[in-house]
This record gives structure tokens, sequence and C-alpha cells, in this order.
């Protein structure tokens, strides 16, 4: 379906804005936004990076997902068809293995970055993309380092699945994924880049999506361990994918990283996570050869405790990279999915988690920003000390009634409606919201933030990061009397800031992809709706005014903080209280910023917080 002419020219925006952000064409010695990881060993690895670093630079302006998605496919296609053999370079290999030519990594992204800009001053020429409707999920994302010396876990979120491989002739598809890396990010990465990918690339993947993924880790276990070996690599990763197509939920796994649904508020479980200790994974590795000891834990020859996973070539075949997969019709009163590494199962049950979420639903108004906050909280305060890395998935509006429930509920009110009636003579009608109500029009149909494509810069991140497009960067101050007061305004805003703010649509359809500012640590989220409800102690001004946040910037503007915070680049800075922050690229000055949730007990978390206009008071 066409798009509108409202969402054309706000589009059309977006890529003037955004040219007009970007460097010329780069030369040969000029640097690169990123880079991939290492040097690509194989051809089979330019479309995984190509897309994952068209994304991430995309999303760093706030580039709708679905022209992010549209995009990075024309720039990959672009990619695809040029000579790559000028990029090749060769490296000295250990004995037995074959050498073969290599794709220099800042080349090869230099190149992606000239054709992206390319594809955007085509497509402001003639514009050729129309977005078509689709069923976004509503998702909370969260991830921390916790007490381990790196982050090892990678997170991808694709809501819009068929823009980004140009499907045409399917149901709408989502893709999420959490992998949980050991022994090195290099397995997790590759993974979260590359499996997707491949899972598209297979012959089965139209009618059995399900048997696709099972070999889309298969194929990539393959190619990761032959990587491995050139660029002697000793890591792995567990992994967990889900795959919505239409009302159909396919489920497939290697190791512990695991995911729950939640049914009608309760628990189902979907999988069992392939642990040495589970008799059947006994059974294949002591036939292969191997044993299971304990040793803290049970673990594969004294070492690895996961059975089954993506690398660990010095361990194969022990540990399989062979995935176990599950399909679920879906009826459309299941509420939401928990994918979650084993730094959060190891400490939180099934049972707990569906009553945290409950809880947090609860206390907030049906508001779901900061439920994977919630829940990483309370796997570290269970005594986790694993990176700890949850993704919520919202399959429908738990505001509303499931489906099903709702005509029963309109009986119900009508019944008790003449009831009263009858009782007191009078005509007077009573509020009856029932089944009648219409919930924005959801049901399943959720608008989705710009998530993280695949690596959102984990070398650079110490601690944690909340996965949302653009989180409210300027907290309330509090004045000599008390009062909440905003800081002095910059008189010349940064450049990453302008660009949202002139993007900012009045109403109607551009407004669906700018994100929707609920103010305070809980972020944003890409869909319109009606404004947040604010604590009766903090009411705005008479004038109405609210400020915008700012958007994403780039690596320049992220720094090393303490723990317990969340880097500046994610919206959410916390300075030990008198201490002036630095001013950082692309925020907007502030003296003082929201300390952590748990600091502020008059709070509550995910209640927004409303910023005010310069000099207002409350």
């Amino acid at each position: 379906m066409a798009g509108s002419a409202t969402e054309e020219k706000t589009f059309r925006r977006f890529l003037e804005l955004f040219l007009r952000e970007m460097r010329p064409p780069l030369q040969e010695n000029d640097p690169v936004p990123m880079r991939p990881l290492s040097d690509l060993t194989s051809e089979d690895e330019v479309e995984g990076e190509c897309l994952d670093m068209c994304l991430q630079h995309l999303c760093k302006y706030n580039c709708p997902f679905s022209l992010a998605a549209a995009l990075a496919r024309a720039t990959a296609d672009s990619v695809l068809q040029s000579d790559l053999s000028i990029y090749h370079i060769q490296k000295t290999v250990e004995d037995g293995v074959e050498p073969f030519p290599q794709i220099e990594s800042v080349a090869f992204a230099r190149l992606i970055f000239n054709k992206l800009c390319e594809t955007c001053c085509l497509w402001l020429k003639d514009f050729p993309y129309r977005r078509r409707p689709q069923p976004y999920y509503e998702t909370s994302i969260h991830a921390i380092k916790n007490m381990r010396r790196k982050m090892e876990d990678k997170h991808i979120v694709i809501p819009d699945f068929n823009t980004l491989f140009n499907i045409q002739d399917q149901e709408e598809q989502a893709f999420f994924a959490v992998f949980d890396g050991h022994g090195g990010v290099d397995a997790a990465i590759y993974a979260a880049n590359h499996l997707h990918v491949n899972m598209v690339h297979q012959e089965c993947f139209s009618q059995d999506p399900g048997e696709a993924l099972c070999r889309a880790f298969r194929v990539t276990d393959e190619r990761f361990i032959r990587k491995a070996k050139m660029e002697n690599l000793r890591c792995g990763t567990t992994g967990v994918v889900t795959f919505l197509r239409g009302r159909t939920l396919y489920v497939a796994w290697l190791g512990d990283s695991q995911v729950m649904l939640v049914k009608k508020g309760q628990a189902v479980e979907l999988m069992k996570p392939h642990k040495p200790d589970r008799e059947d994974e006994k059974l294949r590795i002591e036939a292969l050869g191997g044993c299971v000891i304990w040793f803290g834990t049970w673990r594969v020859n004294g070492s690895l405790s996961v059975s089954r996973a993506i690398g660990d070539n010095e361990h194969k075949p022990y540990i399989s990279g062979d995935a176990d997969q599950h399909i679920v019709p879906l009826d459309g009163t299941e509420d939401y999915l928990i994918l979650a590494c084993d730094g959060f199962y190891d400490t939180v049950s099934p049972d707990e988690a569906v009553r945290v979420v409950s809880d947090h639903l609860t206390e907030n108004s049906g508001d779901s920003t900061m439920v994977a906050h919630k829940l990483v909280a309370s796997a570290r305060d269970a005594g986790s000390s694993d990176n700890i890395s949850v993704i919520v998935v919202f399959l429908r509006d738990l505001r509303a009634p499931p489906p099903g429930e709702e005509d029963k509920e309109g009986e119900e009110g009508k019944d008790k409606e003449v009831a009263e009636v009858e009782e007191e003579g009078q005509g007077e009608m009573g509020c009856q919201d029932g089944g009648t109500t219409d919930v924005g029009g959801k049901g399943h149909c959720f608008l989705q933030q710009c998530s993280a494509p695949a690596d959102l810069g984990y070398e650079d991140r110490t601690d944690s990061l909340t996965d949302r497009t653009s989180l409210g960067l300027l907290g309330p101050m509090l004045g000599e009397d008390g009062r909440i007061r905003l800081p002095p305004a910059c008189s010349h805003p940064p450049a990453s800031l302008a660009l949202t703010q002139n993007l900012m649509p009045a109403e109607g359809h551009g407004a669906a992809w700018l994100p929707y500012l609920e103010e305070g640590l809980q972020g944003s989220r890409h869909k319109p709706q009606p404004k947040p409800c604010v604590p009766a102690c903090q009411e705005p001004s008479s004038d109405g005014q609210w400020p915008l946040a700012a958007a994403l910037f780039g690596h320049a503007g992220r720094r090393t903080r303490r723990m317990e915070c969340v880097s500046p680049r994610w919206g959410r800075v916390s300075w030990r209280w008198g201490r002036a922050p630095r001013e950082l690229p692309g925020l907007l000055h502030s003296t003082r910023s929201v300390p952590y949730p748990q600091r502020c007990p008059e709070r509550r978390p995910g209640v927004a917080l409303p910023h005010l206009p310069h000099d207002s008071r409350v």
C-alpha cells in the first residue's frame, strides 16, 4: 500500500537532514564512523556486516526502522554488486589452514558508508519506498555487564523483517534474539550479525521457518569455526531466537539462553536449555567419548557449563552446534515473551518473572518502558553476577482484555447497567467500557522503537544499556527553593539534536516514527499516544510546553562511567551529587540529572518525570 503524502514528505526531510549531517564521500585515508570487529574472512559475511552497519548508523540519527531497513537493503544490494576483489588482502594463517583472500575491514566500511550516502541521494531525488502497514511489537530491552570484566552478551531486534530482506510474498515477520558469549564476544557478535541472514538464504525458509532457523544455526556455527581457525579465536556463544510470522511463533535455541511465553498471566514453558546435566545431553556426550563432571557446576569434559553452542571449536563434537526448535500457534491471548541469557534465568524463576512484570505494569498504569530494567534489577538483586540481557516482547496490549473476554465483559457490563436502571428507575447510564472501548485500535499492532540491529558499541560500553532509540537526557533540577527548574537552554543546540527537532511532525502519519516522549528515565516509544500521566505533585506549567529529548549520538559522545549508571549515549546519565558533569557532544547542557531510580525512593521506576520550560516552576 502506498504511504501517505505526509509520510513521504517526512521521510524526504529525514534524508535531506541526514545527508546534511554526513561528510562528503570518504576518501582512502578518511576515518570511518564504525567498522566490523575484524577483517572479513569470506564474502559470505558481506551482507550481514553491511546490513548491521547501515542499521546502526541510521538508528543513531533516530531514523524510523522501516526507512532504515529499506535503505540498508538497498545499500547492501549495491555493495553486493560491487567488485570486492580490490579490498582483498592476504594474511598468514596457521599451518594446515588453507589461505584465502580476506576483505580489509576499514576499506569495506568506507565502501558501505559511501554507498549509503549514494542511496540516500538517489532516494531524495526519486523516492521509491512506500511503507506498508504492519504489526510492530512493543519491546522493552535492557542489558548490564554486571560484575563481569567484559560484556559478552549480544542481542538483535528486527521488527520489520520483510523490508530488511525485501520479502513481498509473506505475512509480516519479526525477529528477536539474545546471544550469550563466553571466552570473548566475537562469536556472539558474529551470530547476531549473520544468523538471520543465513536463515533467509535457506531454501526451506518460505515453507518451514523453524527448519530454516535450525539450519541457519548450523551454517553460522560452521562459518564461525572457519573464521576462528584463521584468527585463532577460542570463544563461543549460546543463543535463543524467536521468529514471528503472522500468528505463528518459531523458537530455536542452542545452550542455556532461554525464552518463556506468558499467556493469560501464566508462564508457559517453550524449551529446555541445553545443559550438561540434562540426561539426554549427558548420554550424547558420553557416547562421543566425552564426560560430564562436577567442577563448581556440571561441565563438559570439566570445562564448559553448556552442552551446545556456536563456536568452541576445540570442544567439538561434544559441544554441538545443532539447535532445537519449537513451534507455537498464537490465538491472540498470549501476553508477552521474555528472552534472556542464563544470567537472568539462573536466578529468577518464570513465576517470579511474571510477578515482577505484573507488579511493574500495575504500579505504572500499564507503561512497559522499564519492564526489562526491572527484570534485570530483580536478577541482580537475587545474586546474579553474570552479564544479564533481557528482551520483553509484548504480543498484545495488556491494558485491553484478551480476545474472547471482551464480549463477555461487555455483556456483564450491560446486564449490570440494566439492573441498576431497573432498580433506581432512572435513565442515567453508567460508564460501560467493558469490551466496547477501542483501545487505540491496537490489539496486536504495536509500534517498535529503532532497536539495536546487532552491535551498538559493546566495545565501548562498560556497564549497561537500555536499548531505546531516544531517552530523556535531561532530568529535572532542583532550585534553592526546592522547586523544579529547567536547565539553561543552549543558544546553539548540537546538530544531532537539531536533526530530530526539525523532523518533529505536528500530527498524522509522520508522527508514528518519531519518539513519543515520556520524559524521565523510562525513555520513549515510536508511537503517538495520549499525553502521559504526570504525578499529582508534578503538574505542567500553564503554557504546556515540553522540550524534546536529544537524539542518539555516535561513539564520540560516549563516556565511561560508574556502575549503576547508563551510558550517556542511551540517555540516562547519573553523576554524584555536587559534581558538575562534563559537556558531551550531542547533549544539551545540564547541571544535574535524576539519580538511579533505587536511590530516589520518592520516585517509582517507569513513572514519567516532566521536562518543564525554562524558568518554569512547580
